[in-house]
């Protein structure tokens, strides 16, 4: 859908990736929304990211755009483009074909001719778009990484639980079903109550995870993103590889356990703060192997068990934060 409201100058953002990816980018789109106030801020970003565009109050529209493919052309012809897709060249010459007025970017070899900040392949990811905006002249704050979540249904209450989400999108950074499941039963012999999550295609790989839980713990495929969003903001806390819902656990300070692997905590990893937890191999390798990277399998679920226990121990945030959903409200991107 194109977006509306043309009559106000146009910023367009390229982040063209996962659920992940965009929540590390909020300290960005937040400096964004405080740069450009006056502008019709849109994503170009997968259709199915537009409720958590949402969550992050600084987007104003969700135009459906492909990885590194081209810009509807409603989004032509911007007064700022940003990419916070990647270095480029792919992505620059994405928003470059689109004709905006001014372009915010990294520098790449094979664009000589466009002006930016190095890349730096070890920065932390919210680190890296911050700077590459403060290169650019506009303020921004990693730390500014919250989001607020509107009340709405959830297929099992929360409270209380840890909910534990064995899927991810790629088989290297995915911690095997067996570790999970030997997490998940241990807290169910403690009397703790978990709650298992996942997407339609992780129906069978929950239900193996959570072979020892009362069959209504079992979610996977009965949410959507607003749902799952809810699931965590309510939650005690939540225990995945690095993946999408372990970033809605540090961007709604929810307490956290993390498995990481191939790619270190450093670049990916959550706030310093001990609500949140990470275990990680020490040893990096291939994202997109199509096995599990053997230093997150070497991850013990005795290891998870213990900091699962530390980041309870940090269940309510310092100072205590205002409620973590609100009420339904008007627009996209509206706070409440």
């Amino acid at each position: 859908m194109p977006p509306s409201g043309s009559r106000r100058p146009l910023l367009v953002v390229l982040r063209a990736l996962g659920l992940g990816d965009l929540l590390a980018a909020v300290p960005a789109l937040v400096a964004l929304q405080a740069a450009f106030p006056d502008h019709r801020r849109v994503l170009a970003a997968p259709a199915g990211l537009a409720p958590a565009a949402a969550w992050t109050g600084a987007l104003d529209e969700v135009v459906a755009t492909a990885p590194l493919g081209a810009l509807d052309p409603a989004l032509h012809g911007a007064a700022v483009a940003v990419n916070l897709h990647g270095r480029g060249p792919q992505s620059t010459r994405s928003l470059l074909d689109a004709r905006p007025r001014r372009l915010l970017t990294f520098a790449h070899p094979d664009l000589p001719e466009i002006r930016g900040p190095a890349w730096d392949e070890q920065e932390h990811e919210r680190d890296r778009w911050c700077r590459l905006l403060r290169a650019h002249g506009v303020p921004a704050d990693p730390a500014a990484l919250g989001i607020t979540v509107r009340g709405g249904p959830v297929p099992a209450d929360p409270a209380g639980a840890v909910l534990i989400h064995p899927g991810a999108a790629r088989p290297a950074v995915r911690w095997p079903a067996e570790h999970f499941a030997a997490v998940a039963g241990a807290l169910h012999r403690e009397g703790r109550r978990v709650l298992v999550t996942g997407g339609p295609d992780e129906v069978a790989l929950a239900a193996s995870v959570g072979a020892a839980l009362p069959g209504d713990a079992l979610l996977a495929g009965r949410t959507d993103l607003d749902g799952l969003a809810r699931l965590v903001a309510g939650a005690a806390a939540v225990v995945s590889s690095d993946t999408g819902i372990a970033h809605l656990a540090f961007a709604l300070a929810v307490p956290s356990v993390t498995v990481y692997g191939p790619i270190s905590p450093a670049r990916w990893g959550p706030p310093d703060h001990p609500r949140h937890r990470t275990l990680w191999s020490g040893q990096e390798g291939d994202p997109h192997a199509t096995v599990p990277f053997p230093g997150l399998v070497a991850v013990t679920p005795a290891a998870v068990l213990a900091e699962l226990t530390t980041a309870l121990n940090h269940h309510r945030p310092d100072p205590p934060p205002p409620d973590r959903t609100a009420g339904a409200g008007d627009g996209l991107g509206g706070r409440p």
